[in-house]
């Protein structure tokens, strides 16, 4: 990720009346110095609709990991980039994952733009930040249907920075997902669950078992 995004410390959770609210907002203006000269200098190849954005994130979820016993690995790897894509399906074999969208709290935003060229010039690549704060539905299963993580009951709020990136030299090149900033401020996540097995009665070697 080129020059990460710093989200503000207690972001969706602060006021523009209260004096740390106030903060935020300078801090803002600050950041958004350089993404608006990146849009000034290459607004043309940096056009991002936010219903694509929205769709790319819905498509991403139905396909991450095993939902309803579906996984089609070809499709991920045209939403997710390279990088993106070692990092979602690590861990998740043997395990079902059930993810649902509910609803978006506010609209995704975009709060970071960068462009740069790799190797040479000519070689251009743009990365948006988005800043989604939606309520979705997580549960992970292990390979014996157990409940891991989540659950299918309670939706949660959450708020995440998902990066998105795009070769720009290709015409005909999509906006893939390239990764997630998590600030140091973010709320460490729920343990998982972990299973084991119960053990039965301890056998006897010099007694037969039918």
């Amino acid at each position: 990720i080129m020059d990460p995004y710093t989200p503000p410390e207690g972001d969706a959770r602060l006021t523009s009346l209260s004096k740390d609210g106030v903060k935020q907002q300078v801090q803002k203006l600050r950041q958004t110095a350089a993404s608006q000269l990146a849009k000034n200098l290459w607004g043309a190849k940096l056009k991002f609709v936010r219903g694509k954005r929205e769709i790319l994130w819905g498509e991403r979820g139905k396909l991450w990991g095993k939902c309803e016993n579906f996984f089609n690995k070809k499709k991920l790897h045209s939403l997710v980039t390279e990088r993106c894509y070692p990092d979602m399906v690590r861990g998740n074999r043997y395990r079902t994952i059930r993810w649902r969208f509910v609803e978006s709290l506010e609209p995704p935003r975009v709060v970071h733009v960068r462009c740069e060229s790799i190797l040479n010039r000519g070689n251009l690549y743009g990365q948006v930040t988005v800043r989604m704060h939606s309520r979705q539905i997580l549960a992970i299963y292990d390979r014996f249907g157990r409940l891991m993580y989540g659950g299918e009951e309670i939706p949660k709020d959450v708020l995440e920075y998902v990066v998105f990136e795009r070769y720009l030299v290709n015409p005909y090149g999509t906006w893939r997902m390239h990764g997630k900033i998590i600030p140091e401020w973010a709320p460490p996540k729920d343990p998982i669950i972990k299973t084991v097995m119960i053990p039965g009665p301890a056998s006897d070697p010099s007694q037969e078992h039918e």
